[in-house]
């Protein structure tokens, strides 16, 4: 378990981690999200004591992670795929990592295995692709069979058989029971991976809950109706707080009213449906929602314009 009580991390006069509290439990796997600058990664290098709190405490399985005797076999990180030595091998550079905790070199073995490192444990690290570091990163991480395990988005330059052996991992991991932090900025992969969300901006918690809560509860309801009378019952659904698109014909796509609503309309004006279908909002639009205030880098392109014309 991960627990942050008013965590805070402070360069000069920017809050790059203003007094967050939250707790990462064991047996779901829990997403961070968050744009550029967000303060996700400071976060995350506060967990693993590598940057030191202005405020506030964060402990790993109860403790600060500099006070584990042995934090390999607690904590399992990556954190940067590319911090390794590159004129090692891959299994020379996970035995190193073994030896600093006593673990056998059959469990070095072993997550050269599961992670699909067998063919390349004897070549030098510095010939590894994007995708290959990352499976040693997560190697590395699995090596001291921990109870809690953060990635910093681990399928950054994965093919998509390696996307979903990571996303098959993770769940698997938190339902073995242990603790599953993971960051990425693919919506799609962690719309399929994560069972709840913590969302960051600007330093602060935007939203901590189950992903399904965070999709309802932030993106835009919308409902698709087909018919002959387009016309007619766009004009009968005009009113403050309703958008009615017309993406094709004989179809409409209405936000702000329920289907409940619609098929009422419809019906008291003896209106034809022949479709009538709930849309359900996408993770990426209930996360942008959330986060529309607290980007920190805005893009100023318009429809149709190059960057540099859209350039002040």
């Amino acid at each position: 378990m991960i627990e942050a009580v008013q965590l805070a991390k402070t360069y000069g006069d920017k809050h790059a981690v203003d007094g967050v509290t939250f707790t990462v439990k064991p047996g779901v796997v829990t997403g961070f999200l968050g744009p550029n600058g967000a303060g996700k990664s400071t976060t995350m290098r506060m967990v693993l004591g590598l940057d030191r709190p202005s405020g506030g405490t964060v402990t790993v399985n109860g403790r600060a992670y500099a006070r584990h005797k042995a934090p390999l076999r607690e904590v399992g990180a990556l954190l940067d795929a590319k911090a390794v030595h590159t004129g090692r091998t891959a299994y020379n550079h996970l035995r190193a990592m073994a030896a600093t905790h006593s673990i056998p070199t059959s469990r070095v073995r072993q997550v050269i295995e599961m992670t699909g490192l067998a063919d390349v444990a004897r070549k030098r690290v510095g010939g590894f692709s994007l995708g290959m570091g990352q499976r040693l990163g997560i190697a590395g991480a699995l090596l001291g069979d921990p109870h809690t395990v953060i990635l910093d988005e681990p399928v950054n330059g994965l093919d998509p058989e390696g996307v979903v052996w990571v996303r098959n991992l993770v769940k698997y991991l938190a339902a073995e029971g242990r603790t599953v932090f993971l960051s990425s900025h693919l919506m799609s992969e962690m719309a399929q991976t994560a069972d709840h969300l913590i969302v960051i901006g600007r330093g602060r918690i935007l939203a901590d809950a189950p992903i399904a809560d965070i999709i309802n509860g932030n993106g835009a309801a919308r409902t698709r109706i087909r018919t002959e009378r387009v016309s007619d019952l766009q004009r009968l659904l005009a009113r403050d707080g309703v958008s009615v698109e017309i993406p094709e014909r004989e179809t409409l796509v209405v936000s702000g009213l329920g289907p409940k609503q619609i098929a009422a309309v419809a019906l008291e004006h003896g209106l034809l449906l022949y479709e009538l279908t709930p849309l359900q909002a996408s993770l990426e639009e209930a996360y942008m929602e959330l986060t529309k205030d607290d980007v920190e880098y805005h893009s100023l392109l318009t429809a149709g314009a190059p960057a540099e014309d859209a350039a002040p």
